[in-house]
């Protein structure tokens, strides 16, 4: 897809159904008897009529209410004309979720290539299966390999994979009859001028600082900032679904702590402006209200400089103790200098205990085969290109996305910009080193620090491939990685705040996603660019815990929880809230409230995140020694 707004598809429904130009839809399925469940209570439900259309070869599917059939007086007629689904075509649907319970009512959810959910449907008189059946009949399905009740849709019009990136999000989503529902909730018109002018905000306060230079403005980026944030703008269709597959997902215990109501508490945040506020009384925070004994992170040191680094080596350039220098990293991080030495050990491609020698025979042999990998695509001539449909779609995004990466950072400011380009050729390298996860938007964002440091095309290209075999779950298809990190962080929150998680919960924030942009780029867009170096070295030493960055999350949340709930934010509140802490966010405090939160949690942080939860290696692949 081309990264313009897409057209409101209800409308484009509507009227290629009026349009006399157009073939007529052929019904292939209906099933009576679906409903949609606005709230908890299943007296509240909203009964239709399910069906599945085709039109010039294209699968459709539509939901329609029954008129004046509710049993709830409070449901109006605009409420339920919300949910009604009018022709969403399957070239927009990238996956089908099923659940039939042994009791209980089946139902299937049904996630769109934006990453967006419908609710779950309900099917009152069973047919999960048949209904599954006649989808296969007319598009492809294939069972997710990480989860037997998703079904990924793959249309053979359109085989390309709609890979997960909130930079592809279109600026409305397809949910109504005859009109397109604003991401953050509301009136159409109210939210087009809100959202224009929050996203204009924050726009001009995401400035990514460069190392050497900095510019205030980069309109080159904005597109993708726009867009990007836009993933945080949730509708309430994938709250209320998101709430529903985590409230499944309840095998992790955590521990209940005992909270009072009390005043409350205020940080001294800058962007927290408590003397302006008129709070409500909240419940303290536990960790504090109990008294427990924290061992509080300890200070940070200066930077790890080349004389410090040399002594943890033996005459041979071994790493006598890997944990010492992951432990020296994520006390101070590392001079600039530095990093290049330093980066390849972190990430897993040079082993702790190589040589010198042997680090340069790798170097060697890598140079070689990235050059192989190259000349693949470099060898497509354009005949041939004509016919290879997903080299010219990943080529054009990854075209389109390299030209606004960092490019108010000096390293790649400027027109005809050698970095620029090199980063574009380790982009299409690893799509095609990688093929089958290709090449997601969001994915430069992690390369562009990586290319900065390193300096050299195939070393910062391996670094990058080391990184994906951590981070590439963030991009997934079937997205399971980063719902599994965003479950992973409620049961975090909920041990380590209790009072906060219960608040989210009852202000149907349960999901997380307003901490979506924090975990799929790793905070890339809430720090200057040199802080977001030290971060993500820090991160990598995996000393404390290989989930630290979701600590983090914790940390920046617990640090906010006084204005969150002193507020009463609700879940759009909390999502302007939380993207306008871009810049705002002090790094070494958080660090050491991280370090914190993570002793504490200790064993029980570590059972409360799901085995496999992104990033995850075996560490007695990094580690050997240890």
């Amino acid at each position: 897809q081309d990264l313009s707004d897409d057209a409101d598809y209800a409308q484009q429904s509507a009227s290629m159904m009026d349009s006399g130009k157009r073939s007529l839809q052929s019904l292939i399925y209906l099933k009576d008897n679906v409903a949609i469940h606005p709230t908890q209570f299943a007296s509240e439900r909203i009964s239709g009529r399910l069906k599945l259309t085709k039109q010039d070869s294209v699968l459709f599917l539509s939901w329609i209410p029954y008129k004046g059939q509710t049993s709830n007086a409070k449901l109006s007629e605009k409420d339920r004309s919300l949910y009604t689904i009018t022709a969403v075509p399957f070239t927009e649907v990238r996956s089908i979720r099923r659940h039939t319970p042994a009791l209980g009512w089946q139902y299937v959810i049904v996630v769109l290539s934006s990453g967006l959910a419908f609710p779950p449907l309900y099917f009152y008189n069973g047919g999960v299966r048949e209904f599954l059946a006649m989808v296969k009949q007319h598009v492809f399905l294939a069972r997710s390999s990480e989860d037997q009740n998703v079904f990924i849709v793959n249309d053979f019009q359109s085989p390309l994979q709609r890979t997960l990136s909130s930079l592809e999000l279109p600026s409305s989503l397809p949910v109504a009859s005859g009109q397109s529902y604003p991401l953050d909730g509301g009136s159409s018109s109210e939210n087009q001028r809100r959202t224009s002018s929050d996203v204009g905000n924050r726009v001009s306060s995401v400035s990514q600082s460069g190392f050497r230079k900095q510019k205030s403005h980069d309109p080159t980026r904005d597109l993708s900032i726009h867009l990007l944030e836009k993933f945080s703008l949730v509708t309430k269709f994938a709250r209320d679904t998101t709430t529903q597959l985590f409230s499944e997902n309840n095998g992790f215990g955590s521990i209940d702590k005992r909270w009072n109501n009390q005043p409350i508490r205020h940080y001294s945040e800058n962007l927290l402006k408590d003397d302006e506020i008129s709070y409500i009384d909240v419940p303290a925070d536990p960790l504090e209200f109990d008294k427990l004994s924290l061992m509080w992170g300890k200070p940070r040191q200066p930077p790890m400089g080349h004389k410090e680094f040399t002594a943890l080596l033996d005459s041979e350039g071994r790493v006598v103790e890997s944990k010492a220098l992951r432990e020296r990293v994520f006390y101070g991080g590392i001079e600039h200098q530095l990093r290049r030495e330093v980066w390849p050990f972190l990430l897993g491609y040079y082993a702790y205990d190589s040589t010198y020698a042997e680090r340069e025979y790798l170097r060697s042999v890598k140079r070689m085969e990235y050059a192989t990998l190259k000349q693949q695509w470099q060898s497509i001539s354009p005949e041939q290109a004509k016919r290879f449909t997903k080299y010219r779609e990943r080529k054009g995004l990854i075209d389109k996305d390299v030209v606004r990466t960092d490019r108010a950072f000096e390293y790649y400011e400027g027109d005809d910009n050698l970095h620029v380009n090199s980063m574009r050729d380790i982009l299409l390298t690893y799509s095609f080193y990688n093929f089958d996860l290709g090449y997601c938007q969001g994915m430069s964002d992690y390369l562009s620090p990586i290319l900065f440091v390193m300096e050299d095309e195939s070393e910062s290209f391996w670094c990058f491939v080391a990184l994906m075999e951590r981070l590439g779950p963030n991009f997934n298809r079937d997205q399971n990685g980063m719902h599994t990190q965003l479950f992973a962080l409620s049961k975090l929150v909920e041990l380590l705040d209790s009072p906060l998680h219960n608040y989210f919960k009852e202000n149907d924030c349960l999901n997380y996603f307003f901490c979506f942009r924090w975990i799929l780029i790793q905070f890339k867009r809430e720090f200057e660019y040199e802080k977001t170096m030290q971060l993500w070295e820090v991160m990598w030493t995996h000393y404390l815990s290989e989930h630290f960055h979701l600590y983090v999350c914790v940390a920046v949340l617990k640090r906010c929880r006084s204005k969150i709930m002193g507020e009463q934010m609700d879940f759009d509140t909390l999502l302007k809230f939380i993207n306008e802490l871009s810049g705002h966010i002090d790094l070494d405090s958080t660090v050491r409230d991280a370090e914190a939160l993570c002793i504490e949690a200790g064993e029980n942080g570590a059972a409360s995140i799901p085995p496999g939860t992104p990033p995850s290696l075996p560490l007695d692949t990094l580690y050997p020694e240890d």
